[in-house]
């Protein structure tokens, strides 16, 4: 019991000196010491809300049947399954890349994303764009000339995006069904699709729908249209969903789905 009290008395005494100090402290140090406390704390509640956690998010867009369902099941499980009727919803899933099954605690599950690309149901891209880390756009290499208009537009669309725009979403055009003899090299494909995309840039004046919509103009005024003037990144890569050549997707993934 001595103990205790000793303790207790020693314990007052150093609480007294305490107080005897803070009140020899000048007012203005001391609300100043108060002050910084409590905008220090402040910012640091501020910077714990607003920090977010970086997106695993990669989105496969493009038009009907060019092969974004097939590179989905490659991505997931290797597999080269092949739909009969174009989706209606999108094929949405988290997993680690088939490729590094048995990396679980080195990789970052990926959040990948298939957005049916029938024309009725572009909208729904909408719906996963401000959460996107990375988008896949798919092109058909074998099918792309008589398709190309239809492959500029949207892509068109997706670079004008405000929500891709606004936080520099990179972009890797996916040159698909690369097995074929027939098919474009990702040279030529690049090639059309800048010159495609600067006469729909020259179309589309800045009172269109689309520039309303998106509230951006590709490229530099004056100078013939280029991916490389785009405010994020656009790459081109070659693919081949049935003979499970997705290295150049699986690469960009990584680039931009960190651990």
């Amino acid at each position: 019991m001595e103990g205790i009290e000793q303790w207790k008395s020693e314990a007052e005494q150093r609480i007294q000196q305490g107080i005897e100090y803070v009140l020899q402290i000048p007012p203005v140090q001391l609300y100043s010491a108060a002050a910084v406390l409590v905008f220090t704390t402040l910012l640091f509640i501020l910077v714990r809300l607003l920090r977010r956690p970086k997106s695993n998010t990669i989105v496969l867009s493009g038009l009907s049947g060019s092969g974004k369902t097939i590179l989905f099941y490659q991505l997931r499980d290797g597999s080269s399954h092949q739909g009969t009727v174009t989706s209606m919803e999108p094929n949405e899933g988290t997993f680690i890349l088939h490729s590094e099954a048995g990396k679980e605690r080195k990789v970052k599950p990926v959040h990948i994303v298939d957005v049916p690309g029938h024309p009725r149901l572009l909208p729904k891209l909408d719906e996963f764009l401000p959460e996107a880390a990375g988008i896949v756009f798919v092109v058909d290499a074998l099918e792309f000339l008589p398709n190309l208009r239809g492959v500029s537009e949207y892509l068109y669309d997706i670079l004008t995006k405000a929500s891709v725009v606004k936080k520099k979403v990179p972009v890797l055009i996916c040159c698909n069904k690369t097995e074929k003899v027939t098919a474009h090299t990702k040279d030529f494909i690049c090639k059309q699709l800048e010159k495609e995309i600067d006469k729909l840039r020259t179309s589309r004046s800045a009172v269109s729908d689309a520039d309303v919509a998106n509230d951006h103009t590709l490229g530099t005024p004056g100078k013939t249209f280029s991916f490389s003037q785009c405010t994020n990144k656009v790459s081109v890569g070659e693919a081949s969903g049935l003979t499970s050549k997705i290295a150049d997707v699986e690469q960009f993934i990584r680039d931009n789905v960190k651990p």
